[in-house]
């Protein structure tokens, strides 16, 4: 029997009856400000207690903005001002070590960014935030998250579970990097975030996986060579 697919229920911005939304569509780029609203919208309600004339107040204060390819949302030794959340493009997180670009995320389509530590602390960040892409997103400064927090207490409650839920899952990733040899840490990230190896130049990636170019290259074409004697093996 094949599984289900699982379906949300969201609220279209022009009408406020529940709507299922399909999983395969939930994370789609959003083409239009119409479509990231909605996407908001479908957001809020699925992920909060909150009702439709709530929901509607809080997408009404927050801004969505597109961002050029190149334009830089955080740079080392600012205080972030912001968290965001991406409708569609990819905004990708380094740090500057001895004058060397090191990537330590992606950020695409359905994906938050933010900079806890540095927002609690109000310390300047050690990181960079850069648009890889063309990127739409939501931009939710602390002064509007206190106001809604003060507003809304559930969205506090929400975004606390949100933030616990980020720390584990950092903690996972960090557990797994550090037990797993580089190409085992290819082969994950073309099972769990193929759409990156079409969307991020190649020295990137292999940063991002702990690994010089040509070495990201030497695994690939080991990889690509396994897959042929395969092939021509059956």
């Amino acid at each position: 029997m094949s599984a289900q697919p699982m379906v949300f229920w969201a609220i279209p911005q022009n009408e406020m009856a529940m709507q299922p939304v399909n999983e395969a569509t939930f994370f789609r780029p959003c083409h239009s400000l119409d479509q990231c609203t909605d996407k908001m919208i479908q957001n809020l309600h699925f992920y909060t207690p909150l009702q439709a004339e709530e929901i509607q107040r809080v997408v009404a204060e927050t801004p969505i903005k597109t961002l050029k390819r190149g334009s830089v949302l955080l740079r080392e030794g600012q205080i972030p001002q912001a968290c965001y959340y991406v409708f569609k493009g990819c905004v990708r997180e380094y740090y500057l070590l001895d004058g060397e670009e090191k990537t330590s995320e992606f950020y695409l389509e359905g994906d938050s960014i933010s900079d806890d530590l540095s927002k609690i602390e109000r310390k300047p960040s050690r990181k960079y935030w850069e648009c890889l892409e063309d990127t739409t997103l939501s931009v939710f400064t602390h002064e509007q998250e206190e106001k809604m927090y003060r507003l809304f207490p559930s969205i506090e409650s929400l975004c606390r579970i949100e933030t616990e839920k980020k720390f584990g899952q950092f903690r996972e990733l960090m557990a797994f990097y550090l037990a797993s040899s580089p190409e085992e840490r290819y082969l994950n990230l073309l099972k769990t975030r193929p759409n990156l190896l079409t969307r991020v130049p190649q020295y990137q990636l292999a940063s991002y996986l702990g690994v010089k170019p040509e070495s990201l290259s030497r695994i690939r074409g080991r990889l690509h060579a396994a897959r042929a004697h395969l092939y021509l093996a059956e």
